[in-house]
């Protein structure tokens, strides 16, 4: 198990109200649940539309469509924030 993994979460432009655009509303629940199991994370813009992608040591560890994350909030209830950590805390 990962124990305090520093985390880059790469995350592409998505389309909202018409317009694309890097956002980072949809990653404030992932990034407090990672640093509530205490990994450092580190944001990093991406050309992959619509993509996040959580690298561990060099390797994509979770990937998701960034409309799947749940918009803002704490990421306690959300399913694919539960599963990227886990996803996290078993890479090597």
């Amino acid at each position: 198990m990962q124990k305090n993994a520093r985390v880059t979460l790469c995350y592409g432009p998505y389309e909202s109200g018409g317009v694309v655009r890097h956002r980072t509303d949809r990653l404030q629940g992932l990034q407090a649940a990672l640093s509530a199991r205490g990994h450092q994370c580190v944001l990093e813009e991406t050309r992959e539309w619509n993509t996040v992608e959580l690298v561990v040591s060099g390797e994509v560890v979770f990937t998701c469509d960034v409309k799947q994350l749940e918009f803002g909030g704490d990421g306690k209830l959300d399913p694919v924030c539960k599963e990227a950590v886990t996803a996290v805390e078993n890479s090597y």
